[in-house]
């Protein structure tokens, strides 16, 4: 079992910068690929960001890339996502994910955290 909780979201101007967190909790945190996706309104469920168990890859989409950062600390269990130069097209609620090593699916979520993005 892993529990996910997100926080760091909240109001930002065009080209600003905001920082999410997720605390997670479980025994195979520290083995898992971990993601953040995110959800607008009215549009469907789409990945951000990816990080292997060990930090060393790291996975983007094409709409992030450049300026948003994922990392982890496993001593700490969690996975941050740094956003730099954030549009308006950003605004979504964010979510944590963890993937299973068995079925490579991501089947641990958090609640998500609101971002909006005003210009």
């Amino acid at each position: 079992q892993v529990q996910l909780v997100e926080s760091g979201g909240g109001l930002v101007q065009a080209g600003g910068s905001l920082r999410l967190s997720c605390a997670a909790s479980g025994r195979t945190f520290s083995s898992r690929t971990m993601g953040w996706f995110r959800q607008a309104p009215g549009k469907e469920r789409e990945f951000v960001a990816a990080i292997s168990w060990s930090g060393g890859t790291t996975y983007y989409a094409d709409s992030v890339e450049g300026r948003f950062t994922i990392s982890r600390d496993n001593a700490k269990k969690t996975v941050a996502l740094q956003m730099n130069s954030l549009k308006p097209e950003d605004t979504a609620v964010y979510y944590c994910a963890a993937r299973s090593v068995a079925t490579l699916s991501y089947d641990y979520w958090g609640q998500g955290t609101q971002v909006t993005v005003s210009s």
